[in-house]
């Protein structure tokens, strides 16, 4: 389940479907695979009758049936970021900018005076308001977080399936997602490289549940 939070609180609930033609949520054009003669690469099946080919599929399919009893991931409660550096929308853009690089991370959720998720802010916003020379602020515009943060913004149930959250992701362009609670606490961060790790470590992300 996905919602829409915005400067005046909570603007929408609903289904992932939903959330797509929600006003105010923008639709980008998804990628798209690529082919060759009609083919596309990474799914074309392998030669059947092959000793060395059925040798191997064996041995993947045993190991996935290991992988599944260890319990695979699905829900964005299992893969995110508990511990997710905030930005108050009356924080002045300088600021935003020295958080963000101290931290090593490209954006922020931003939360109002009552600690309720308005937004999100990324370098790209405070790019717009700062002059930023080797990696120091030269000249910045009198603005806060609120002037230039993305509003609204899309979050994400704790129990969401791990595949819609990515599919908002490629959807809407955005390398993450605000996982916010029933009690429209913040309680997480989905990012793409929290999704990519789910797919390379154990146990592993469930693709076809």
């Amino acid at each position: 389940m996905f919602s829409i939070y915005g400067v005046n609180g909570q603007l929408f609930r609903g289904r992932l479907e939903e959330v797509m033609r929600a006003p105010g949520v923008l639709r980008v054009r998804g990628a798209r695979a690529v082919a060759r003669d009609g083919v596309e690469f990474g799914v074309e099946p392998p030669a059947a009758g092959n000793p060395a080919t059925d040798l191997a599929v064996g041995a993947y399919q045993a190991a996935q049936h290991e992988d599944l009893e260890r319990g695979p991931l699905y829900r964005a409660v299992q893969i995110m970021a508990r511990d997710v550096i905030v930005l108050a929308a009356a924080d002045k853009v300088d600021l935003a900018w020295r958080v963000l690089l101290e931290n090593r991370i490209h954006q922020a959720p931003v939360l109002d005076a009552g600690q309720r998720l308005v937004g999100i802010v990324s370098e790209r916003d405070l790019l717009t308001t700062l002059n930023v020379e080797k990696g120091m602020v030269r000249d910045v515009l009198a603005r806060q977080v609120g002037d230039v943060m993305t509003s609204p913004v899309v979050s994400a149930d704790p129990e969401t399936d791990i595949r819609r959250i990515a599919r908002i992701m490629l959807e809407r362009d955005v390398d993450g997602v605000p996982i916010v609670d029933e009690r429209q606490v913040l309680v997480g961060f989905v990012s793409r490289s929290d999704i990519l790790g789910a797919v390379v470590t154990n146990p592993p992300l469930s693709l076809w549940r």
